[in-house]
């Protein structure tokens, strides 16, 4: 089972224009798959699940389904905090939602603050992110420290940046989804993905179903993950393992 699922949630416009409707039906039509992710990860044991809601390049989309977008953002923070609260779900918003209007800003403060201590599910929602703003964001943030004489520039390694991610202290990313039927990354999680496993469906998001989910994780469980090693290195590490 993996331990941290992200999933980039595409295709709600073309399941909308596919039922002669705007693109924003298909948008408030996702609102039921996020609740059926949220449910089988915090079901199965996973311990992260981190969705792509809005990303830094969305702002050039049509100014009617941004706005649309903002407000289902936060309608549904303020109907489902509560039921993630009660479910024991830690809400973590990633990104810069300094983007956002105040009223939204203290909405995600208020939902993160009263979530902060709940320990069966991390949900991260990936809002005004994207993987390169990720990584030069933590990127500024070793220049300040070498600046300021907290650390040397030696210092900087691959575990000092990760420090400074967005998603540090989380599992790392084991299964990265995306529906829709693209097979691409999108500027997600460009810095976590280096050693993940990607699952691609051409399922369109508002259709993704707790056996949608279940599929892409069977999958997983059947693919041997070598981390730069060889099969043969695996199957030995295995074994010594079970000796053990």
């Amino acid at each position: 089972m993996p331990q941290h699922v992200a999933i980039i949630m595409d295709g709600n416009g073309r399941w909308a224009q596919q039922r002669n409707k705007h693109r924003t039906f298909g948008h408030k039509a996702g609102v039921e798959a996020v609740r059926a992710s949220v449910r089988f990860a915090r079901s199965q044991g996973i311990k992260s699940l981190t969705l792509f809601a809005f990303s830094s390049e969305n702002w050039q989309r049509p100014k009617e389904e941004v706005s649309v977008l903002m407000d289902l953002f936060g309608m549904v923070l303020k109907s489902e905090v509560k039921k993630l609260h009660k479910n024991d779900i830690r809400l973590n918003v990633i990104g810069d939602i300094s983007g956002f209007d105040e009223k939204l800003q203290h909405k995600i403060s208020d939902a993160e603050l009263l979530t902060r201590d709940n320990k069966a599910l991390t949900l991260n929602i990936a809002a005004n992110y994207g993987g390169r703003w990720d990584i030069v964001n933590a990127a500024k943030a070793l220049t300040r420290d070498v600046l300021a004489g907290k650390m040397d520039i030696s210092e900087i390694t691959e575990q000092s940046l990760d420090t400074n991610i967005s998603t540090h202290g989380l599992p790392e990313l084991d299964l990265l989804i995306r529906t829709g039927g693209d097979h691409r990354v999108s500027n997600f999680l460009l810095w976590q993905c280096a050693y993940a496993e990607f699952y691609f469906t051409e399922t369109l998001w508002p259709d993704f179903s707790e056996q949608t989910f279940a599929a892409a994780v069977e999958d997983f469980s059947l693919r041997q993950r070598r981390f730069g090693l060889t099969g043969e290195q695996i199957m030995t590490q295995d074994v010594e393992h079970k000796a053990c």
